[in-house]
């Protein structure tokens, strides 16, 4: 079976509204010295607590945890509901399904808001297996991590997957678990960043994910 594995924010769904919001909540609550929107969005991609570690180093182990609990208060309340499908990727999801791909998704995000966001945007329909971190994003954070988890929980084969998503770490994810790439360049990355991270391939629209997946499997 040819398994698909999807990114969520910026390869499924535009969720920098709700992100965004939840990270100034989460910056006022604990009081932290503010960055601009543009370095905010570096956040969306890799697990909250990297990005943590990565710009506000000073932090310490507690006060990262503490930092992530004040991000899921907002999010869960609010920013969950900020967000929006990208046109034509519901379109492509269903080619593919009918093409004969097993489609899931593997995200850094916890798994619960994997499934939450699955069920509000009615994803269930194509996605045989919803696969996220875990809730305290440190036990299984990384999309390494993630992408391990997946496979092993899917049972698929790594020379038979894919895995698609708009950042680097997506495309790392995937060559450390052995995983061709597709990296898509209308999410929060752009072409440069992927064609760093050594992704196989690189499309620019939703619409092209069909084409790019059966060059690749």
């Amino acid at each position: 079976m040819k398994t698909l594995f999807f990114d969520l924010d910026g390869t499924i769904a535009d969720s920098q509204e709700g992100i965004i919001n939840s990270i100034h909540y989460m910056i006022q609550k604990q009081h932290l010295p503010l960055l601009d929107d543009d370095t905010y969005r570096q956040f969306i991609g890799p697990s909250l607590g990297s990005s943590l570690n990565k710009y506000y180093p000073a932090l310490s182990e507690a006060e990262v945890d503490q930092t992530i609990q004040y991000y899921h208060e907002f999010y869960l309340a609010t920013g969950i509901f900020q967000q929006s499908l990208y046109p034509g990727i519901l379109e492509a999801l269903d080619r593919l399904m009918r093409a004969g791909y097993s489609l899931n998704i593997a995200s850094a995000k916890p798994e619960p808001m994997v499934v939450q966001i699955a069920e509000r945007f009615g994803l269930n329909r194509y996605f045989t297996g919803l696969y996220g971190a875990t809730m305290d994003e440190r036990v299984r954070s990384s999309k390494t991590a993630v992408l391990e988890y997946a496979l092993k929980e899917s049972g698929a084969d790594p020379q038979q997957a894919l895995m698609i998503g708009d950042r680097d770490t997506d495309m790392i994810g995937g060559a450390n678990n052995h995983v061709k790439t597709l990296g898509v360049t209308y999410g929060f990355g752009d072409a440069a960043e992927l064609a760093k991270a050594h992704a196989t391939a690189v499309i620019d629209a939703p619409g092209e994910l069909p084409r790019g997946v059966a060059s690749l499997l």
